[in-house]
Formats: structure tokens, C-alpha cells, sequence
């Protein structure tokens, strides 16, 4: 694949006012973590949070690039529930994620499916949003609910979001559509709720949740996207979303926002992807929906 140079614009321009982290440093930083966070974007349509005043004034999402891709560049063409398509772009190499960046995109977001098969997930993702500064419910939460996802069949990943909570992730191997992964996820978050009605909600409404962890399973639709591992947020110190070892969340200093622009790139090359083998840990859904239909059974 030879290579492409990217033309940085603006590169002195100031993104995070209070860190003088510039959209040149945003660039430097998907560089050079793009060897890791691509392997998580290939095939996978993008959705793009910009902004080009940087945090402290209103950005956008933009979702079609359907005139403005270069040639070179990976696209995915998705159709929209009242007709029409929209081009998203896709980050397949290098380049893609610089070019991007450029665009004053901080953070990418990624489809839950890829673009060969748009209607069969194979990313299951709950995100678990505390409602009160308690991050330490939201570790058992993520706890519990890989417990329960790992007794159904599965294999379980946890990432930090880079903002309040956690993503706790599972790979599927594609065979159900949204509808059915959908169900799922709800059917489970129900029920890992319902273990700790104290601690833990499903309640859409905000003014309901009280100071209980809302497991939140919306992302797991058509279309809909969830933060991309390594994608940089649009707050103070600009945090990253980071794939955790389940170990890592024993310690003491872990939090949501725990790392960032500065440190990302020095731990992947210490320590690698803890997400690395996903993919190769894919399963199919089939059983898992068996098990937890008979478990709901006997609760019943």
C-alpha cells in the first residue's frame, strides 16, 4: 500500500483551550496510535463528532461525506429508514485517520456492524452511565454483567469511555440481526438490574434513575454507533475511550477519563491492545438466547 501525504491545514490551531493541545497534536496522536485502533474501524461505517473552534464552542456530527471523500478513501453506502442513502466514511489504513483529524474530527464513532452485512451486529455493547460521581458501582456493575454474559456463552471486553462510565463489549460472529441482539441485550440488562435494584436501572428517564447505573443498550441497533476504542474525547485533558484487561479495573486510579491524548500512546506500545484477540473470540448468538430463555423460565 504506498503511501499518501495528508496535508495539514491550520495545524497550530488550538482544540483544547485549557490544555493547548492543538489539532496538529490530534493529528500526531491518531498517527500514531493507528496501528492498534484501526484494526477496530475496518469495515465499520463512521460517524463523526468536529469541531472546528475547538471543545469550548459548538461542534457537529456529520455522518455523510458522500462529496467531500478523497478517492483514495474507504467508503460504506447506508440506507436510511425513509429511502435515500447516506456515504459514510471508513478508516482503512493510515492516512484515513490523519485525514480525518484534519477534518477537526476528535472523536470517531463506529457502527456496531460491518459494511458487507450492515443488519448483523458483531459487537454486542452495553454502556453503563453512573448518576452520580460513584464510579466504584460502575465497576461491579460491568462485573456483574460480564458474569452473566460469560455464564450465557460469551467472551466479554471492558473499555473506560472517556467521559463517565464504562462499555462493557462482546464480539458476535454476525449470525443475528440488530432486532435479535437488540433483544438480548435488553433481556440481560434486565436481568442484571433486576439482581441489584438498588445499585443498578434500566429507566430511559433520567429523573427516575435516582443515583443508580444505567445499563444502557440503545447503541445496539441499525445504524446506531457507539465511541470508537482509542477515539480521543471532546473534554478537558482530552481523554481517550481505552480498551482495559479486566484486571486493570482493580486499580485504585482507574477511571473513566483516567487516560489520555499524552499517555495512550506510550501504553500501547508498553503493553499492546488488550483488545487485540476480539475478533477471534466472536460467537454466535444462538445459544446464549437459549440459555438466558430458559433461565428467564425458571425465574418466572
Amino acid at each position: 500500500m504506498s503511501h499518501i501525504d495528508i496535508e495539514i491545514t491550520n495545524q497550530d490551531r488550538v482544540l483544547f483551550p485549557d490544555d493547548g493541545i492543538t489539532k496538529g497534536d490530534l493529528v500526531d496522536y491518531y498517527s500514531e496510535v493507528a496501528r492498534v485502533m484501526l484494526r477496530h474501524l475496518r469495515d465499520r461505517p463512521l460517524m463523526l463528532q468536529r469541531f472546528p473552534r475547538g471543545i469550548d464552542e459548538q461542534g457537529f456530527v456529520q455522518k455523510d461525506f458522500a462529496q467531500s471523500l478523497p478517492d483514495w478513501m474507504g467508503g460504506a453506502e447506508v440506507g436510511k429508514e425513509g429511502g435515500g442513502t447516506v456515504m459514510h466514511p471508513v478508516a482503512e489504513r493510515r492516512e484515513a485517520l490523519e485525514w480525518l483529524a484534519n477534518q477537526d474530527c476528535i472523536t470517531p464513532h463506529v457502527f456496531l456492524s460491518r459494511r458487507d452485512r450492515l443488519d448483523h451486529p458483531d459487537r454486542l455493547v452495553f454502556d453503563l452511565d453512573p448518576s452520580d460521581g460513584n464510579f466504584g458501582t460502575v465497576r461491579a456493575t460491568a462485573r456483574a454483567l460480564a458474569d452473566m454474559l460469560d455464564d450465557l456463552g460469551l467472551t466479554t471486553y471492558v473499555q473506560t469511555t472517556g467521559s463517565r462510565g464504562l462499555h462493557v463489549v462482546a464480539p458476535l460472529n454476525g449470525d443475528a440481526d440488530f432486532d435479535t441482539a437488540r433483544q438480548f441485550a435488553r433481556d440481560v440488562a434486565d436481568w442484571v438490574a433486576a439482581d441489584d435494584p438498588d445499585h443498578r436501572t434500566v429507566e430511559v428517564r433520567k429523573d427516575k434513575r435516582g443515583d443508580r447505573v444505567y445499563l444502557d443498550v440503545m447503541r445496539n441497533a441499525y445504524a446506531q454507533t457507539a465511541v470508537a476504542p482509542y477515539a480521543v474525547r471532546p473534554r478537558r485533558r482530552a481523554p481517550v475511550a481505552t480498551p482495559l484487561a479486566w484486571d486493570e479495573l482493580d486499580s485504585e486510579d482507574i477511571r473513566p477519563d483516567r487516560f489520555t491524548i499524552r499517555d495512550i500512546p506510550k501504553r500501547v506500545a508498553g503493553q499492546g491492545d488488550p483488545w487485540a484477540d476480539i475478533q477471534r473470540h466472536a460467537r454466535s448468538l444462538t445459544r446464549p438466547v437459549q440459555r438466558l430463555s430458559k433461565l428467564q423460565e425458571a425465574r418466572a
